[in-house]
């Protein structure tokens, strides 16, 4: 005769489903964050793509009128947003010297000098000196085009 009458278990204890909580919230603590880095890294890789194409437009168009264009209005890109939903900022650089608004190295010394062009980041904001703190997420066009990326390595 027995004692005890062993019942088949169909479900979880409470043990085992803390265990189970703990181990997907351990997870789910490491893939969020890698996850956002990886979405931030697409769009600093997507602006600097827009900007390498907005690049060839503007020098199609130096190349067609012999002058660069007054504005991105002039090559219909002036509605174009970059991924954080800012538009793409464009400065024509005078042939005759003295740029206050151009955008400087660490040297205060323009990066360009032809044309600036350059989104503002993620933050939306742009300051002339590429060591402020509201430039260095910026993608930026630097060296006449030599070099496109984010101004916090340039």
């Amino acid at each position: 005769m027995k004692l005890f009458k062993r019942y088949k278990s169909s479900g979880l204890t409470i043990v085992e489903l803390l265990i189970a909580i703990a181990i997907i919230g351990i997870l789910a603590g490491i893939a969020i964050p890698l996850y956002a880095g990886y979405a931030e890294n697409a769009r600093v890789q997507s602006a600097m793509a827009d900007i390498r194409s907005i690049s060839l437009v503007i020098e199609g168009f130096r190349n067609d009128r012999s002058s660069l264009p007054t504005s991105l209005t002039d090559i219909n890109y002036a509605a174009f947003l970059d991924p954080w939903g800012n538009p793409y900022q464009f400065l024509r650089i005078p042939a005759t010297g003295g740029c206050g608004q151009c955008r400087k190295d660490r040297f205060v010394v323009p990066i360009n000098t032809d044309y600036d062009l350059y989104s503002m980041g993620k933050d939306g904001q742009s300051v002339a000196p590429l060591t402020a703190q509201r430039s260095r997420d910026d993608i930026i066009r630097a060296n006449d085009g030599a070099y496109i990326g984010p101004a916090a390595g340039y």
